[in-house]
């Protein structure tokens, strides 16, 4: 997880994007949302005892409840159902899929504009809601929540995928990874200017930094070309603006 990531896609287009009253854009996103609901409590179900855990449904109200803060303006419900669709295409590929998506589902759910805790807080409250898991289970899952701090090389098969996932929308078109930027920079609102572009610039030239931009050869080929184009561009523009890797000025 990063404020800096962005969707591969637009996911409002085809879950927010609404023509009118009652248009068939609200219909898709109610739809989608149910088959969230249900997507969850098979994999709840299928690896979770409850009790000792609550249910899928009480779960699954606890993350639809965090995600639906108003001032999420992109770690919402709607990201995390666009990580799961490509979690689907890459399924084949994974060692315990479980462990992946259920990481994916709990990855973002704390978050806290300006702090560096979230993923921590999120694997914490994963172990909270999963006593009725297996230790090894649980403590995958967390592993791989932690990971989406995107601060180490990963090593693990399918760490690797999940990272993979998380930073996907780098590699989306221009116009589009620019547009998710500023829904971003909305749910950091509270940070002045400098304090957020100096940090967006300093993650940012990390990013660019490492030998590949992503983990996985099945995202390298579908990504790469356009996640470093995006951040050459991106850290361009914000560097023309006078925002340096060196520490911002005191305000």
């Amino acid at each position: 997880m990063s404020s800096a990531t962005a969707p591969r896609r637009d996911a409002r287009e085809d879950t927010r994007a609404a023509p009118g009253p009652g248009g068939d854009g609200s219909a898709r996103a109610a739809i989608d949302l149910d088959l969230g609901a249900a997507r969850f409590a098979e994999v709840w179900e299928r690896r979770i005892a409850s009790p000792p855990s609550p249910d899928a449904e009480t779960v699954y109200g606890e993350l639809r409840r965090r995600y639906d803060e108003p001032f999420r303006q992109y770690h919402n419900l709607h990201h995390i159902l666009d990580c799961l669709r490509l979690c689907d295409e890459v399924a084949s590929l994974l060692v315990d899929r479980d462990a992946v998506e259920l990481a994916l589902w709990f990855h973002d759910a704390v978050y806290d504009t300006g702090t560096s805790t979230n993923e921590l807080r999120s694997a914490e409250l994963f172990l909270t809601m999963s006593p009725g898991a297996s230790f090894l289970f649980r403590h995958r899952v967390c592993d791989h929540i932690l990971a989406t701090r995107h601060s180490t090389t990963v090593r693990d098969p399918d760490r690797r995928f999940l990272v993979d996932i998380d930073l996907s929308g780098f590699g989306a078109p221009w116009e589009e990874f620019m547009r998710n930027g500023a829904l971003l920079r909305e749910e950091s609102s509270g940070q002045n200017d400098i304090k957020y572009h100096y940090g967006q610039v300093a993650f940012l030239s990390r990013l660019q930094e490492r030998r590949h931009f992503f983990a996985t050869e099945y995202f390298r080929a579908r990504f790469e070309s356009n996640a470093r184009e995006n951040l050459r561009r991106v850290l361009a523009e914000l560097r023309s603006k006078g925002f340096g890797t060196t520490a911002p000025p005191s305000l």
